[in-house]
């Protein structure tokens, strides 16, 4: 059980329906399920969430947050990406290996996955882009890119403080780190 209890059914009609948008008739992750047990925090949460399409292809979004939930040790938040997007995104099982274990230069990925990676590496290391760092980013990805990557790494990192901290128990159908 988290350190914070979770919404349980039947929840309230408007929490319902934003389960329900987000979710897409799939239950609401536990996740959710504590933010939204809290008004503000759900909002807020809700707010910056970024869970919409955005400007980066599905493949590039998944590569950048299951990375930064890997370099966060959020197995919660890295596992449940891989589940429902790993594929979609066409993520091999040695790309979704390689978010966890691999450096950015690692084999399996194009040039400009490595170039999205070591951004991604930085920003969690240093909290900023060296000026090659950026450089090799913007040989890629336009202006509207370049700050979805940055937003979605902050975004990221705070969700993996909630389901660390809050010590979320793993989703029951989610991928796991040490999978195989």
């Amino acid at each position: 059980m988290p350190r914070i209890a979770p919404l349980q059914p039947p929840y309230p009609a408007d929490i319902q329906a934003q389960f329900d948008q987000v979710m897409r008739g799939a239950p609401p992750l536990m996740l959710f399920r504590v933010m939204a047990g809290h008004a503000r925090a759900w909002t807020k949460f809700r707010g910056g969430s970024l869970l919409d399409r955005g400007p980066l292809s599905l493949r590039q979004r998944e590569i950048v947050i299951d990375r930064t939930c890997a370099l966060n040790a959020c197995e919660y938040e890295w596992g449940v990406h891989v589940r429902i997007f790993g594929t979609d995104a066409g993520l091999t099982a040695q790309q979704i290996d390689a978010t966890v274990n691999a450096p950015a230069d690692a084999a399996c990925w194009s040039p400009p996955e490595q170039a999205l990676i070591a951004a991604v590496d930085a920003l969690h290391q240093r909290s900023t882009l060296s000026e090659d760092e950026f450089t090799r980013l913007r040989l890629h990805h336009d202006e509207d890119q370049v700050l979805e990557i940055i937003l979605l790494c902050g975004f990221y990192r705070t969700v993996s403080y909630v389901a660390n901290a809050l010590q979320l128990p793993l989703e029951a159908d989610a991928a796991r780190f040490n999978a195989g």
